[in-house]
């Protein structure tokens, strides 16, 4: 941040909720009323955020791309929650039940109306550590929590509205109990945030539906001031490892925005990772970027798919939910098995991948049952089996039928899905191997031979676990695959 920017930061130390209560500021003869101080600090900060980052401030590009992605690329697994004021409905709107965190549009619930489960807002079951607890036991290492979703409610106590977390009966600062419980249990604490929001009268454009919201005053650069107070304080009060942006796609946000955004964060925070959803360049729910451009964000995002051969050279993280809603849903019982999950996780990571399962909790402050066991049930596998995920890189070599493949320096781990009836099992690659053995059960060792058709492996006994069993090779030299 330049000098300038600074300077004029400090002068907004008050709140937004009018904490001087109307007392003159001095005695002097030219006192200035709280409101006329309020108006000039309030316009201060605008002309701040609605400044571009200047090109001449190398510190937001002080921390290159690997160094401040190291950690996530070692992480390969997070837990996503979608949690607000729509888990309140539980997915149900007069007789209609497949709504979740896009209910306010997706059931033309007025502003008003929608306003109103601010009152209802009271999660006295909700956990912080818990919470975290149960994502750490399932192998997961960071967490991404909805600051703000499309519904513009905020679940922190934001001095920029009044449609946030300290409006309800709950009152309490959850972005702030969950980084303390991040930082006490080892796991990184993001954010996501949403560009688009429902609620503040400057975002733009309407829903087509609102007939009862005109849009005459609407200043989309007033909405993009206000966007950027809010990030100011996330990044400055909470630390947030990534931030996770979505909500891009309408037409009033543009490219320059997205360059704009992602310069902005970066100067407030030099190592904080964005993804690519900052800016217009996504293919849909691929979730990666297009040719052509310099598109911003440090990851791309696939949504609810895992690309079918990986991405080579690029960052991406797959997320996708247990069920099939984001955000809590009573009815919705269609959840994902356990093996399902945990394969998932496997393939996304031998296509060199991070997978971000989502959790959408009740309105009391509870995951749901189902959300509970299976994350202690893949938590089981990883006990196990998670040094073959952490810190891995892609497959050297094709995708065999029987399972996946991940790497680590000179070790190379085969996810055995299909253990075979006759104990052979051929890998796709020729190497020199020195050490064969079971990662869960390392006294259980096997004998390798070379063939045309790639590395012969005798397994001997039983799978090892029937989701999926991990054996573990050391290599001396190269790797070479065969097709």
């Amino acid at each position: 941040m330049s000098t300038k920017k600074r300077s004029l930061a400090r002068l907004h130390s008050g709140s937004s909720r009018g904490q001087n209560g109307g007392r003159s500021l001095d005695n002097s003869s030219h006192q200035w009323s709280d409101t006329m101080l309020k108006q000039l600090m309030i316009g201060l900060v605008a002309l701040t955020m609605a400044m571009p980052v200047l090109a001449d401030e190398p510190a937001a590009n002080a921390i290159d791309q690997d160094q401040r992605m190291e950690w996530w690329r070692d992480a390969r697994f997070g837990l996503f929650i979608h949690w607000g004021l729509y888990s309140i409905p539980a997915g149900e709107w007069q007789g209609n039940t497949n709504h979740a965190e896009w209910i306010r549009h997706t059931a033309h619930i007025p502003l008003e109306t929608y306003n109103q489960y601010t009152d209802e807002f009271n999660p006295t079951e909700f956990d912080a550590d818990e919470w975290v607890k149960m994502a750490k036991q399932a192998g997961m290492k960071y967490l991404v929590i909805t600051s703000k979703h499309h519904d513009g409610f905020c679940l922190w106590p934001s001095d920029q509205t009044e449609f946030d977390v300290s409006s309800t009966p709950f009152d309490r600062d959850i972005m702030g109990e969950l980084k303390e419980a991040c930082d006490k249990h080892g796991l990184k604490f993001c954010m996501y945030h949403s560009i688009m929001d429902w609620h503040h009268p400057d975002y733009l454009p309407r829903r087509e539906w609102e007939k009862d919201r005109p849009a005459d005053d609407a200043d989309y650069d007033r909405y993009v001031t206000y966007m950027k107070a809010q990030l100011k304080e996330l990044i400055e009060r909470y630390d947030p490892a990534v931030l996770w942006f979505d909500g891009e796609w309408e037409g009033t946000w543009t490219h320059e925005r997205g360059i704009d955004l992602d310069e902005y964060c970066r100067s407030l925070k030099p190592d904080i990772i964005v993804n690519n959803r900052v800016d217009k360049g996504r293919r849909g729910m691929a979730g990666l970027n297009a040719e052509g451009t310099d598109w911003r964000g440090d990851f791309g995002t696939p949504e609810q798919e895992i690309p079918a051969t990986g991405v080579p050279g690029v960052d991406w993280e797959s997320c996708m939910t247990m069920n099939g809603h984001w955000g809590y849903n009573k009815l919705d019982k269609n959840f994902k098995s356990t093996t399902d999950l945990v394969r998932k996780l496997i393939d996304i990571a031998s296509k060199g991948g991070n997978y971000l399962l989502n959790v959408g909790p009740m309105a009391n402050g509870e995951f749901p049952e189902e959300s509970i066991e299976r994350l202690a049930e893949m938590g089981a596998w990883m006990d196990n089996n998670g040094d073959s995920i952490y810190g891995t890189t892609a497959s050297p070599c094709p995708m065999p039928e029987w399972g996946r493949v991940t790497r680590k320096g000179d070790r190379v781990f085969l996810h055995v899905f299909d253990w075979p009836a006759d104990g052979k099992l051929v890998v796709p690659f020729a190497a020199e191997v020195t050490s064969c053995k079971l990662l869960a059960a390392p006294q259980r060792t096997f004998e390798t031979n070379a063939t045309p058709k790639g590395l012969e492996l005798m397994l001997t006994g039983d799978a090892e676990n029937s989701i999926a069993s991990v054996v573990e090779l050391t290599i001396d030299g190269e790797v070479k695959p065969i097709k």
